[in-house]
């Protein structure tokens, strides 16, 4: 059904970001050990002085500060790989696409009031199956609004919202983050950074680039193992402007869903 599969894009498309900093548990001994829990001013990052739970605790802290964010990149799923690019706000905008090689892509669009997404044909055809066509021309070119409102659509909102995708950081089986080490000085995308190393839960393990210039910003995540892949923060605070798209573009989720079900 295509509410399903586009619901497992979504979330297959924000499971490196949601558990991407593997902090947690982690969180209370960074705390103990000589910040008071309290993260370090910028600038700069004291990479000699922090520990690596402190280094990663400031990343969570100042990607929690930001409002705005663009993120960028790939992650894989057993035999599927979502791409992402998708900028994201504390005002509950965002505007991006996600898609899925050999399955076709989405646009995802949020104008703090409501979330909008717009499958192209392939998608379409692909989550019918390419058993209704009906579905397919109905949707073609429109936007699909209120998906947000439907119970296997909730990531939706999560992933239109930067304070609640944010909220996830650290949840779930990534809290169980364990070996935390420093890795070593470079740069992303220009920016100098310092690398932090963990293992999941799921054995993999997750290198957290942090900006050392600035506040500290986690500017790439990379996860090797299960759900692993790659993804970059860009444009961070960079204000973000969206508008709805025309009212006659749009369908309602609800009234779709109807139609299918009854074609």
């Amino acid at each position: 059904m295509l509410s399903k599969r586009l619901a497992s894009t979504t979330a297959i498309g924000l499971l490196l970001v949601a558990g991407a900093t593997a902090c947690g548990d982690n969180d209370k001994a960074a705390a103990d050990k000589g910040t008071g829990g309290k993260a370090a001013a910028a600038p700069g990052l004291d990479t000699e002085k922090l520990t690596a739970e402190e280094i990663q605790k400031q990343a969570k802290d100042a990607l929690a500060g930001a409002t705005s964010v663009k993120v960028v990149g790939t992650v894989n799923k057993d035999a599927d790989a979502v791409s992402v690019d998708l900028a994201v706000d504390t005002k509950g905008q965002c505007k991006g696409t996600l898609s899925l090689p050999g399955t076709g892509k989405f646009e995802l669009l949020g104008d703090g009031k409501q979330v909008y997404l717009k499958p192209d044909t392939a998608f379409l055809t692909s989550a019918t199956e390419g058993k209704n066509p009906q579905a397919v021309e109905l949707l073609k070119g429109r936007w699909i609004g209120g998906a947000q409102d439907d119970p296997e659509m909730k990531e939706l909102t999560t992933a239109c919202n930067l304070k609640e995708l944010t909220k996830t950081f650290g949840a779930g089986d990534d809290s169980k983050a364990t070996n935390i080490t420093k890795g070593s000085a470079g740069t992303v995308n220009g920016a100098k950074t310092f690398s932090v190393k963990s293992k999941n839960s799921s054995g993999g393990e997750v290198t957290l680039h942090v900006a050392t210039e600035g506040k500290p910003y986690p500017l790439r995540i990379e996860k090797s193992g299960k759900g692993g892949g790659q993804m970059d923060f860009t444009d961070i605070d960079k204000p973000l402007t969206v508008q709805a798209p025309p009212a006659d573009q749009v369908i309602d989720y609800s009234l779709f869903k109807d139609k299918v079900q009854a074609a």
